[in-house]
């Protein structure tokens, strides 16, 4: 339920966006009023899909799920279930924002620049950790569930945040706070990115290059040495290093900070619960 509102909180795309996310649509006929579209597409296939159908191909070449998300979200619910070659499939697009098919008579690329949201339960009987039900799995059976995600496919999720049972009384009794309010706080983050990257033809902290993140993610001395500290604990890649300063960025615009604070390090921190498993 989570990941369908995402969409409705992400920033508003632009004209160029929605074009080529309409071009998209239109290639696989799913564009029926043959309209521009203006909201960002949501994915989300069973994990029963093929590697094919995940990033396109097929004896008549096109575009696959990475490509029908792009602009907007693809959402991959229980995560461990998917066939370990449809997920390894993801590591590529992720990193370059297109895919290429080649074949004997055409070599197409397809953009991708898609965020992917998944979700899994903690252990195969979901119960790990729950402090009303007891789980009835064996050390062994959650490491194997576990290591069913790579390193390698893991490493390049940004956000990794444990959810606990909600009670009851807490859904009944919750104040909520509308997308369109969220909205506004994302609108406001990204118009601060735009202004800041307009003369690199990026437009978000995740476009970022490792010679830019030098310019625009620069960390004190105390913030450098949390950062240190939690790298060396925890072995982390040079990949995991750049996702943590760019969420840390983020978090900054959220707050319209100039510069990125101890706090910001420390938030970026607490997203990422599976560098400990």
């Amino acid at each position: 339920m989570m990941a369908k509102r995402i969409v409705t909180i992400l920033p508003d795309m632009t004209f160029e966006e929605s074009l080529e996310v309409t071009k998209i649509y239109s290639i696989v006929g799913k564009n029926s009023n043959k309209s521009l579209m203006t909201t960002r597409p949501f994915r989300s296939p069973h994990h029963t899909i093929s590697s094919t159908s995940m990033v396109g191909g097929g004896s008549i070449p096109k575009p696959g799920e990475v490509s029908l998300a792009h602009n907007g979200v693809l959402f991959l619910d229980e995560l461990p279930e998917f066939k370990r070659s449809s997920l390894e499939v993801l590591r590529g697009p992720l990193e370059d924002r297109t895919v290429s098919i080649s074949r004997v008579q055409s070599n197409l690329t397809y953009p991708c620049n898609f965020m992917l949201v998944a979700s899994m339960n903690p252990c195969p009987c979901g119960y790990f950790g729950d402090k009303e039900r007891k789980c009835k799995c064996t050390e062994q059976q959650i490491a194997n569930y576990k290591n069913r995600i790579s390193g390698p496919l893991l490493d390049r999720i940004d956000l990794h945040i444990e959810v606990s049972n909600v009670k009851f009384k807490n859904l009944s009794n919750s104040e909520e706070e509308s997308s369109e309010e969220i909205k506004k706080r994302v609108n406001k983050a990204r118009n601060i990115q735009e202004e800041r990257y307009k003369e690199y033809e990026i437009h978000s902290n995740s476009e970022l290059t490792n010679r830019l993140m030098e310019k625009f993610c620069v960390l004190k001395e105390s913030s450098r040495n949390i950062l240190e500290r939690y790298f060396n604990k925890n072995s982390l890649s040079a990949r995991s290093y750049s996702k943590i300063l760019k969420v840390a960025r983020t978090i900054a615009d959220l707050e319209e900070s100039k510069d990125i604070e101890d706090r910001h390090i420390l938030e970026a921190l607490r997203y990422r619960s599976l560098d400990k498993r």
